[in-house]
């Protein structure tokens, strides 16, 4: 067991590490660059590539995107509370116990852990977070209109999931030349949100380590808590209940200090929230997936 764990967890680790030492020896990596694109090219590749080629029900497919709607919304429930009894800024907390890293870490350790199946209902997680993330980010951090609909109706990921959706509930696959394009394109989402992921470890700084502890725990634990409330709520089991709990107990996305950054919404806090979340979340996956599998 502790064989296939490592097996799950050595890839991701890899490539972080590849990542944090690009950065640490100077070397030039554009992150916002590389987030564009995997979120507006690689991701919506990705999906139609896995979805279109995985045999999954549909029903199962729904049922983990309704579970990482109840999860998010429970979560906010929490984000608002919690930070508002500690006297921090809620604005400031919230998004980070909403939008966990679902995709640069998620994707890869639910792949490695259950397959192609696995995958694509992480998928279905990572699409209807992504869908909420920009805009409610934004908001939250900045206090301004993210756009509204025109906004949303830009995000390429938004016409990938409609219409992976069209081809899970006909049952149709792409053509062959279609297929191998999303294929090979969407091949370098999963490398790409890694080494960014080990990028944006090595440049964030850490000020407030008490604070990046409490609500890192909270996140992780947290997340977990209400994963697994919601999966008997749905009744969800196998790899649907596997692929909710391990993306519900992801760490804190490195989106939302971007997000942070841009609009001086306590980038310091967030940051520290997304590195010492991540380190912990090295310990606690190998220990949720010695649970799960």
């Amino acid at each position: 067991m502790i064989t296939e764990i490592f097996a799950v967890m050595a890839p991701v680790l890899a490539c972080a590490a590849i990542g944090y030492g690009w950065a640490r020896s100077g070397q030039r990596f554009d992150t916002d660059f590389i987030s564009r694109l995997v979120l507006n090219i690689g991701a919506p590749c990705l999906m139609l590539s896995v979805l279109s080629s995985v045999s999954i029900d549909l029903h199962t497919f729904k049922q983990t995107a309704l579970a990482c709607v109840l999860v998010a919304l429970l979560m906010a429930g929490f984000g608002a509370v919690i930070p508002r009894l500690l006297g921090h800024d809620v604005r400031a907390y919230l998004p980070s116990f909403v939008f966990p890293n679902v995709g640069n870490m998620g994707l890869p350790v639910c792949l490695l852990a259950f397959g192609q199946e696995g995958l694509a209902l992480a998928l279905a997680f990572f699409m209807v977070l992504s869908v909420a993330h920009f805009p409610a980010g934004i908001v939250l951090a900045g206090g301004k209109q993210a756009g509204g609909l025109t906004a949303l109706l830009k995000m390429p990921v938004l016409y990938a999931i409609v219409l992976a959706l069209l081809l899970l509930w006909q049952n149709w696959t792409l053509p062959a030349a279609v297929q191998n394009s999303v294929k090979l394109i969407g091949g370098m989402t999963i490398p790409l949100m890694l080494l960014t992921l080990g990028v944006s470890l090595q440049r964030l700084q850490v000020t407030q380590w008490r604070t990046a502890l409490l609500y890192s725990v909270l996140r992780i634990g947290g997340g977990l808590l209400v994963g697994l409330l919601v999966v008997e709520l749905l009744a969800l089991d196998g790899v649907a209940r596997g692929v909710v709990l391990i993306q519900s107990a992801m760490p804190v996305a490195v989106f939302n200090y971007l997000f942070a950054e841009r609009f001086n919404r306590q980038p310091e806090a967030v940051a520290g929230m997304v590195v010492v979340s991540t380190t912990l979340s090295f310990f606690t996956i190998p220990a949720l997936l010695l649970w799960l599998l």
